[in-house]
């Protein structure tokens, strides 16, 4: 036997058969990009080890659960022949999806799956499609999997209401319907973009992209003389904004432009542009939690404690403290701080917290106004005023606003959506899907996270709506990536909605928790950001360079913006940290055109758009191999057809592939 054939049999897997009328040529990521596994730190792949350990592993999960159908076992190719490097690294950060993942893209965890493997013969029928998805969802356990995603990213979805609402002059009744909103929306964007976007268990919500943009456009200087009726107006013209700049991200992804964008796009691009998004916020944090330290501290005390310390504790094979780190550590503090209340300690003789300042004479109660109205929780009537029933319905606020220069900055911002998407799109694949998605298919998500946000502005959820980055993570950590389950979580989510009460609740919470969890969420969302280097060679001096600049003058030039001819006595109704935001009133752009300097100011002010623009320039013009930059591989078109797995993970639903067919930049 030559050696050419004993190569060949080394190399059969667990992969079908493919007729010899249409070979696959074996194009692994590692012979098309000269990947070297000792500079990449991504570690080798040892063929008959790799197997073994797969199999090994494989036979244990089988063990714990229901199989998924039969069709599964074509999405696990051979290790040699993967489109992107290994991921080896700890169990509590991104695994292997083949060696640590539970519950993958199709898996359907709990009692739906025997009904759903017992109509698998009938598939082809449309009438048993739907029969399929219904009893697949008849499942108490699955319920639980997807709640839990949801519970476990608490922050990101309701903290950015909290913190804008109130900023437009916004009631605390206006914050809860808000926050329903919120719910409803990402629940039924979900939904759309689990159906007919990505197809991936990528939730959708109101992300910390948006809320930078959305605060420059609240603190515009039209603004600052509204005194009745700020939060409908400001509302109105936020919506327009934000519907122009979905409209424009729905064209970058459905004519196929997002496929070209994309070719600009690596993880040296994402990285700085994510990390600077949780790094621009860093004047509200600690700034807001010192209005009431010792409750904020222990807010955030708590987060680190059960996020770091005791994140290998497992109760039932979960790790509670390290999924519930959020929900937790804010049920305690709320519970300390509501002793504090009841016990008197922020009862000071003579004050009242519900009088307002302008009318407090006594200087004892002007001077302890700001611990009673930041440190009590009996603050707020939200919950009290909340009704137990209310349905979300779009233009509840009033008819949108265009403006052009507002929408332009939106439009800028939804560049930058679409870049941390793509990013999430990668990083998530490579946890739960056979392959990475093709190009097409990732222009469809984004073409689809376009039409999501232009329903969150129709709705009135005050920011546009995207992958959530943080989704990555918790996939990561409760190992449940299942499609089903992100589904049934996204419709406990809009039933949540519909309770006024929950909406009240979370509007009830001071504003120091809310900075407090803020502190966490965005440190993670920068080193979320930072991890996408992973892909890349870290080590670099090509990347360290473009990585510290882009990092630095993210943060240096919006700087500059923002304190050019600046006067200490200027706006002085604006509160310190939301004097960041109101640049374009006085940024140094001066040309003939207001609406220019406007757009100009307020732009070059967010560092988000400053570290893409430097990141973009510098990895496109400064030569370096594909594996120092790292650029993402995505499936090719032609080989995902012929693979049923890869037709199985991204494949739209109940044929309506077959209507797009002819659409190449958006199919499969």
């Amino acid at each position: 036997m030559g050696s050419s054939e004993q190569s060949k049999r080394a190399k059969e897997g667990t992969w079908p058969t493919i007729p010899e009328s249409s070979p696959i040529k074996a194009s692994s990521w590692a012979k098309r990009s000269g990947f070297r596994p000792k500079l990449s730190g991504e570690g080798s792949l040892d063929l008959e080890a790799g197997r073994q350990r797969e199999n090994k592993e494989k036979e244990k999960v089988n063990e714990g659960k229901k199989n998924r159908d039969s069709d599964a076992s074509v999405s696990n190719p051979p290790s040699v022949e993967l489109p992107f490097p290994s991921l080896a690294v700890a169990d509590d950060e991104f695994p292997s999806r083949h060696s640590h993942m539970k519950y993958e893209l199709r898996d359907t965890p709990g009692l739906g799956t025997c009904c759903f493997r017992l109509l698998h013969f009938m598939a082809r029928i449309y009438t048993v499609q739907v029969v399929m998805v219904i009893c697949s969802y008849v499942s108490v356990p699955i319920g639980l999997y997807g709640f839990q995603h949801y519970l476990s990213i608490l922050g990101s979805l309701i903290l950015i209401p909290l913190v804008i609402i109130p900023a437009m002059g916004g009631t605390n009744e206006d914050t809860a319907n808000v926050v329903c909103t919120v719910l409803f929306v990402s629940g039924l964007t979900t939904l759309l973009h689990t159906s007919f976007g990505s197809r991936l268990p990528l939730i959708q919500g109101p992300s910390f992209v948006y809320l930078a943009p959305a605060l420059a456009i609240i603190n515009s200087p039209e603004f600052v003389g509204l005194n009745q009726n700020s939060f409908r107006h400001i509302m109105k013209e936020l919506q327009g904004a934000i519907i122009i700049g979905s409209v424009f991200q729905a064209f970058l992804g459905y004519s196929g432009l997002m496929t070209i964008l994309v070719k600009l796009i690596n993880p040296v691009v994402v990285s700085p542009t994510v990390a600077a998004v949780g790094l621009s916020f860093y004047s509200y944090g600690f700034p807001r939690v010192g209005s009431c330290v010792e409750i904020g501290a222990v807010q955030i005390l708590l987060v680190v404690i059960f996020s770091l310390y005791l994140r290998k504790i497992s109760f039932l094979g979960h790790r509670l403290f390290l999924i519930y780190a959020v929900p937790l550590g804010l049920a305690i503090t709320w519970a300390l701080a509501f002793l504090l209340t009841e016990a008197g300690v922020y009862n000071y003789k003579g004050c009242d917290v519900n009088v307002p300042a302008s009318n407090i004479i006594s200087d004892h109660c002007r001077q302890h106004l700001s611990r009673m109205k930041h440190c009590r929780v009996d603050t707020s009537h939200a919950l009290r005023v909340s009704p137990w029933f209310r349905f979300p319905y779009p233009l509840q606020w009033g008819t949108p606003i265009f403006n052009w220069k507002m929408a332009l900055i939106m439009c800028v911002v939804s560049i930058i959506s679409s870049v941390d998407s793509v990013g999430s799109y990668h990083a998530s694949s490579l946890l739960v899907a056979s392959r990475p998605p093709t190009p097409g298919v990732l222009s469809r998500g984004i073409g689809l996270e376009g039409l999501s946000s232009v329903l969150a502005g129709l709705w009135g959820s005050g920011t546009g709506s995207t992958t959530l980055t943080e989704n990555v993570h918790t996939i990561a950590v409760t190992k449940m990536g299942s499609r089903r389950a992100v589904e049934l979580g996204a419709c406990a989510l809009i039933a949540l909605s519909l309770i006024g009460k929950v909406g009240g609740f979370i509007a009830s919470i001071p504003d120091v928790m809310v900075a407090a969890l803020l502190c966490f969420m965005w440190g993670m969302l920068t080193a979320l950001g930072l991890s996408n280097l992973r892909y890349s060679e870290a080590g670099s001096s090509r990347n360290i360079i473009i990585i510290g600049l882009s990092l630095f003058f993210s943060l240096s030039i919006p700087a500059y913006f923002q304190q050019y001819d600046v006067s200490l006595n200027s706006n002085l109704s604006v509160p310190s940290y939301f004097q960041p935001y109101i640049v374009a009133s006085h940024g140094p752009i001066r040309t003939g055109s207001g609406g220019l300097n406007y757009v100009l100011n307020t732009l070059l002010s967010l560092h988000m758009v400053v570290a893409f623009l430097v990141a973009v320039i510098l990895d496109n013009t400064v030569p370096g191999s594909q594996q120092e930059r790292g650029v993402y591989v995505w499936s090719e078109a032609e080989t995902a057809r012929r693979e049923p797995a890869v037709v199985k993970d991204y494949g739209l639903p109940f044929r309506v592939g077959r209507v797009f067919r002819w659409v190449k930049c958006i199919g499969l």
